[in-house]
C-alpha cells in the first residue's frame, strides 16, 4: 500500500472514532463514574495541583522575566485546579453542571 493510501485511511479512521466527541451532550455521570472521580482522580488531581504551584513558583522569575506569569499561571495551577475543584462530580468535561432550564 502506498503511503499516500496509508496516511488517508489514518486520516479516515480517526476522522470516524472522533465523531462523537464533536457532539456535546449533556453528561449524567454513573454512580461508578462518581466513585471513581472521589477515589482516583480529585486525589490526582489535587497531586498534580500542589505540584504545578511549586513548579510554578519556581519557574516565577523566568516566567516574569519572559512577560508570560499569566499563561504559566493558567498552565501550571489553574487548569489542574479547575479540573480538580469546579468540575462535576463524575463529569468529564470542565466546568459547573448546569440546571435545566424551568419552564
Amino acid at each position: 500500500m502506498k503511503p499516500s493510501r496509508r496516511l488517508l485511511l489514518w486520516v479516515l479512521l480517526l476522522g470516524w472514532v472522533a465523531t462523537p466527541a464533536w457532539a456535546a451532550e449533556e453528561e449524567e455521570p454513573s454512580a461508578m463514574a462518581m466513585t471513581g472521580d472521589v477515589l482516583v482522580a480529585r486525589p490526582v488531581g489535587l497531586v498534580i495541583t500542589t505540584l504545578g504551584a511549586a513548579a510554578f513558583i519556581v519557574s516565577l522569575p523566568f516566567s516574569a522575566a519572559g512577560g508570560n506569569v499569566s499563561e504559566a499561571a493558567d498552565t501550571l495551577v489553574v487548569g489542574p485546579a479547575r479540573e480538580t475543584f469546579v468540575r462535576c462530580l463524575g463529569c468529564r468535561s470542565a466546568g459547573r453542571r448546569q440546571a435545566p432550564p424551568s419552564e
